[in-house]
């Protein structure tokens, strides 16, 4: 691996976790949940760098801004995983690994949540561990990095 960053997208409404249904997303703020993955980088010498937008456009941009320079994208779009389509488009673009993330079990949801556009451009997904499944992302991103190389 030529690069030792990892870039966490956390999408709309991600900012309220903690005290947003937590009987669904349980109470660990995104703060919280930043951090274990933070660990879980450092601990693969890796650095995390974390945006949050409650804006598509933001995390585009932030996708843009990864090209070339950071080694993977781990991504929970939120709301944003079932319509995205400009975020599906940008990580399309985008050369490094991608994974998936949520918190919840989508399938195990509304109907409306088990349609991912960002599932056809990653190259994994972690869902339904709840907070565990911030570092868990993090290693199999590292892990499939490491693969490669």
């Amino acid at each position: 691996m030529t690069d030792r960053i990892v870039l966490l997208l956390s999408g709309p409404n991600l900012n309220l976790l903690g005290e947003r249904e937590p009987e669904i997303y349980g109470h660990t703020t995104l703060e919280e949940l930043v951090a274990s993955a933070r660990l879980a980088a450092g601990a693969h010498g890796c650095e995390l760098e974390h945006v949050q937008s409650n804006h598509e456009g933001v995390l585009v941009d932030a996708v843009h801004a990864a090209r070339g320079r950071v080694a993977a994208v781990v991504v929970n779009a939120g709301a944003l995983t079932h319509y995205g389509w400009s975020l599906h488009d940008a990580l399309a673009a985008y050369d490094g690994v991608v994974v998936e993330l949520h918190l919840s079990n989508p399938q195990r949801r509304e109907s409306w949540r088990s349609t991912s556009v960002v599932a056809p451009v990653a190259d994994g997904v972690v869902a339904g561990f709840g907070a565990a499944g911030y570092p868990m992302a993090v290693e199999a991103a590292i892990g499939l990095l490491e693969a490669r190389s």
